[in-house]
C-alpha cells in the first residue's frame, strides 16, 4: 500500500513539473510578445511620423493635457503596465521624452480605479465599507498628491528627465550605440521584420505604420493580460504569503514586500486589489497597508524597464530614459512623502474623510468614481483644445 502511496505522488510530482513547465515556457513567450510588441510600435510610429513627432503631439505641450491623458487611457485600458509599454515603445518612435513624462505619472493614477471598484464589494455592511473604501483610494490620494509635488519640480527643474539620463546613458553604453549589442534586439528583429513585412504589403507608408502601431498595441495589451494571468497561477499563493507575513512588521517591510509581489504577479493592481478585502475584514488596517501601496508603485516600474531592453540602438537611449523616469518618479514619491510625516498623513486622511462620505451615501462612492477617472479628465481634454 505505501509503494502504490510513493507511486502515487510521484506521479503527481512529475505531473506538477510538468504543469508548471508549461506555464513558464507560456511566460516566457509572452514576454518575447511583450518586447517585439512595443518594438513594432516605435517602428510603426516611426513611419507613420518620420521626424515629425513633435508636431504630432504639439496637444500635449501642454503638460496638464499630457498627465490627464495618460490618466485617461490607464483608466480605460486598466493596466499602467499596458500604457506605459505603449508609452516606451512611442518615445522610441520620436515621442519627446518631455511630453512621456506626464503621461507616465498620469498612469500612475489611473491604475488605481480598479482596487476602487472592487471595495464596493463590501457595500453590505457599513464597517467593512468604510475600511475597504479607505484602503482603496489612499492609493489614489497618495499618487494625485505624488504628481501635485513632482510634477511642478520636473517642470521647473527637469531634475527627473536629467537624473534618468544619466543613469540611461550607463544602462545602455553612452550616446554612441552603434557599436554595441543588443541581445534583446537580436532576438526580437527576426519577429518584427515579419510584421514589417505585412505592413509593407499596405499601399501606403502612412497605413503601415498605424497598422503596426495597431498591432503592437493589441499584442502588448494581449502580453501584459496573459502574462498576468499565467503568474498568478504559479506566484499569487506565494506572493500572498510575502504580503501576509511582511504587514505590521514596519513601512520598510511593508514597501519592500508590494514591490516584490508586484513583480512576481507583474499587476500593482493585483497587489492592490489583494489588499482591499483584507482590510476590509479587519485583518489589516489601512495604516498597515500603505507602505505596500507604495511598494507596488516602485513593482510595476519593471514592465517599462523591460520593454525598453526591446529597443533600437538609436531610440535605446530616450526609451530607457522614460521607463527610468517611471521607476525615479516612483521612488522619489515614496522617499518624499512616506517620509516627512504631514504629508504621509495625507493620503489618510482624505481616504478616511471620503470613505465616511461613502458610507453615508453610497451614490458618493460611484460619483467619485465616475468624476475623479472619466467625466474631468474628459472635460479638462475639452476644455483645452
Amino acid at each position: 500500500m505505501s509503494e502504490m502511496t510513493a507511486l502515487n505522488t510521484g506521479s503527481n510530482d512529475k505531473m506538477m513539473t510538468r504543469h508548471y513547465g508549461r506555464i513558464w515556457l507560456k511566460v516566457i513567450l509572452w514576454i518575447y510578445g511583450l518586447l517585439v510588441a512595443v518594438s513594432v510600435v516605435g517602428s510603426g510610429f516611426k513611419m507613420v511620423v518620420g521626424g515629425n513627432a513633435a508636431e504630432l503631439f504639439n496637444f500635449a505641450n501642454n503638460a496638464f493635457l499630457a498627465l490627464i491623458a495618460g490618466t485617461l487611457a490607464t483608466a480605460l485600458v486598466q493596466s499602467s503596465s499596458t500604457v506605459t509599454s505603449i508609452i516606451v515603445g512611442l518615445v522610441a518612435g520620436g515621442l519627446p521624452v518631455h511630453m512621456a513624462i506626464p503621461m507616465i505619472m498620469g498612469a500612475n493614477i489611473g491604475t488605481t480605479i480598479t482596487n476602487t471598484v472592487v471595495s464596493l464589494g463590501h457595500m453590505g455592511c457599513n464597517k467593512e465599507f468604510k475600511r475597504a473604501f479607505a484602503a482603496s483610494t489612499i492609493h489614489d490620494f497618495f499618487n494625485y498628491l505624488a504628481v501635485l509635488i513632482i510634477l511642478p519640480l520636473e517642470l521647473m527643474t527637469g531634475f527627473l528627465s536629467k537624473l534618468s539620463l544619466s543613469i540611461a546613458e550607463m544602462l545602455v553604453g553612452g550616446q554612441d550605440m552603434s557599436m554595441n549589442f543588443n541581445i534583446v534586439k537580436f532576438l526580437t528583429a527576426p519577429a518584427e521584420d515579419i510584421v514589417k513585412g505585412f505592413a509593407n504589403l499596405l499601399p501606403d507608408a502612412t497605413l503601415g505604420g498605424l497598422a503596426m502601431i495597431a498591432f503592437g498595441i493589441f499584442l502588448i495589451f494581449s502580453a501584459v493580460v496573459r502574462l498576468g494571468k499565467l503568474l498568478k497561477k504559479v506566484m499569487t499563493g506565494r506572493a500572498k504569503n510575502v504580503l501576509e507575513k511582511s504587514i505590521g512588521r514596519g513601512p520598510v517591510s511593508g514597501i519592500a514586500s508590494g514591490a516584490a509581489m508586484t513583480v512576481m504577479v507583474q499587476s500593482s493592481t493585483t497587489t492592490t486589489c489583494l489588499m482591499v478585502p483584507m482590510v476590509g475584514s479587519g485583518l489589516f488596517t489601512v495604516r498597515q497597508v500603505y507602505p505596500v501601496t507604495l511598494g507596488a508603485n516602485i513593482g510595476t516600474t519593471i514592465t517599462a524597464i523591460l520593454a525598453a531592453t526591446a529597443i533600437s540602438a538609436d531610440a535605446a537611449m530616450p526609451a530607457m530614459t522614460i521607463a527610468m523616469v517611471h521607476l525615479f518618479f516612483n521612488l522619489f514619491a515614496v522617499a518624499f512623502i512616506y517620509g516627512i510625516k504631514p504629508l504621509r498623513e495625507i493620503p489618510l486622511y482624505a481616504a478616511d474623510k471620503l470613505a465616511d462620505l461613502a458610507v453615508k451615501r453610497k451614490a458618493y462612492a460611484f460619483a467619485y468614481l465616475a468624476l475623479a477617472f472619466f467625466v474631468v479628465p474628459a472635460l479638462a481634454i475639452l476644455v483645452t483644445q
